[in-house]
């Protein structure tokens, strides 16, 4: 099939040129001028969606194209796209960088290539002149179909951008899309992972609010809307989705400490017949009522390894859930949490070993699972991409899967059980439908074990 979807994509020259504060005003100056936008994000990260689904009011879609193939990544795309003036990409990293120092495969590159998005290139002026241009025509000559159609000077002031501007469309003759100078009080903070989660920065309304009413000043949003009127239509063989089945209750973990889902992948179990009944570890006392099933996603559960401890009653709750044999997926921090301890502090004890600061990224990056036994997602033998992305690393991380780095390096990791995914491995249910659908399926198979204890007991 073929879709309309109207879509750029905001590349950097490399990690720190200000990509993700550039597309954060453009997403709210579009928003405020009540342009329909959706917005996504290049590869398997978290946080900056979160940052675009607090400005849209919607979720933000991750286009990964380690995990995905072409027709999904388009289907994803215009998904999300419907019915939208446009579609903002965000890219990652720098615009050519990718797995690996020598190859783009993954990376933002490789998106645009795939789903012939016009890329506008996000360049780091501060402090530049001449040298400024000279960065840009090595983007512009470094491949041949480079797709790029405008760039937008991050750092540079009021007093420069005409003269680079002209100079810019002279030499290249593509747009120079305006520029963002330095706002210092809109600056957003990082962390080991990244930046801070949204949820964390008490005054990002009032941020995003300043960077859209500069942007509106010193961007050209018109250029921009045009750019994406270019991108060709998406062709694409959406995928096959079973109609939505049996409903059944699945608990996920929704709060400070744990806060790392694709929202796809959440909508795909909401389209299978799936209720999803968000609960906080931290300050619930136990798990909601009549669950069918557990969803402990990433997050920072380091970060709030006292309160975790402090609640008890939910750290019970989980365990006695999750050892009665309720279908649970636990991907990374709350992996962690299902260990006996985080940092000395008690967790739900359901995994031997504890959880400890390595003090550096540990095993990060792109993986492909191996599955070693049957389990409830998978057969022995079957396999999906996977991606890892955490400092903090446990004495007993699991030995269910065989996790192959496409450098060749690989590992033994995760658990995996009839009723039990947990490891630090993070995956996306549209890279494998069918794993998806088998954990709908645990979460059926427990309801109807529910209601055959319930008739025996007489209820």
């Amino acid at each position: 099939m073929q879709e309309a979807v109207p879509r750029l994509l905001i590349a950097g020259t490399n990690s720190g040129c200000g990509k993700t504060t550039v597309t954060c005003a453009i997403l709210q100056a579009l928003v405020n001028a009540g342009v329909p936008v959706a917005a996504a994000k290049c590869g398997p990260d978290y946080i900056d969606p979160m940052y675009h689904r607090e400005i849209i009011g919607a979720k933000s879609s991750n286009l990964d194209p380690f995990f995905f193939d072409d027709d999904t990544l388009r289907f994803l795309l215009a998904q999300n796209g419907a019915r939208k003036d446009v579609t903002v990409i965000e890219g990652v990293m720098g615009y050519y960088d990718g797995i690996g120092l020598d190859s783009s495969r993954a990376g933002t590159f490789e998106v645009a290539q795939r789903t012939e998005s016009p890329v506008v290139l996000v360049l780091n002026a501060k402090g530049a002149g001449l040298s400024a241009l000279a960065v840009l025509d090595g983007f512009l000559h470094f491949a041949t179909e480079n797709r790029i159609r405008g760039v937008i000077l991050n750092g540079c002031t009021a007093m420069s951008y005409p003269t680079l501007a002209r100079a810019i469309e002279e030499r290249f003759g593509i747009h120079a899309c305006g520029f963002l100078p330095q706002l210092p009080d809109c600056s957003l903070e990082s962390r080991h992972l990244g930046l801070i989660t949204a949820a964390e920065v008490d005054d990002l309304k009032e941020k995003m609010q300043r960077l859209a009413a500069k942007a509106r000043e010193t961007i050209d949003l018109d250029a921009l809307l045009q750019i994406a009127k270019s991108a060709p239509p998406l062709t694409f063989t959406p995928p096959d989705i079973p109609a939505a089945g049996e409903h059944v209750r699945i608990g996920v973990a929704r709060d400070r400490a744990f806060c790392f889902y694709y929202e796809d992948s959440l909508e795909l179990l909401r389209r299978l017949g799936a209720e999803l009944v968000p609960f906080s570890p931290l300050s619930d006392e136990r798990l909601p009522e009549d669950l069918h099933g557990l969803y402990l996603g990433g997050g920072y559960p380091e970060l709030y390894a006292e309160r975790l401890e402090a609640n008890a009653a939910m750290r019970a709750s989980i365990r006695a859930a999750v050892e009665r044999g309720l279908p649970c997926v636990a991907e990374c921090g709350g992996f962690m949490y299902l260990t006996q301890s985080i940092a000395g502090h008690a967790m739900a004890g359901v995994l031997s070993g504890s959880c400890f600061d390595a003090g550096k990224l540990t095993r990060f990056g792109y993986a492909t699972l191996t599955a070693q036994r049957d389990s409830m997602l998978f057969a022995a033998g079957e396999q999906i991409p996977a991606h890892e992305f955490h400092r903090w690393d446990a004495e007993n991380p699991g030995e269910d899967f065989l996790a192959e780095k496409p450098s060749g390096r690989s590992w033994r990791c995760a658990y995996a059980g009839e009723t039990l995914y947990a490891g630090y491995p993070h995956f996306h249910f549209y890279a494998d439908i069918g794993v998806a659908e088998r954990f709908v399926a645990a979460c059926r198979k427990e309801k109807h074990r529910h209601e055959r204890t319930d008739e025996t007991d007489g209820n």
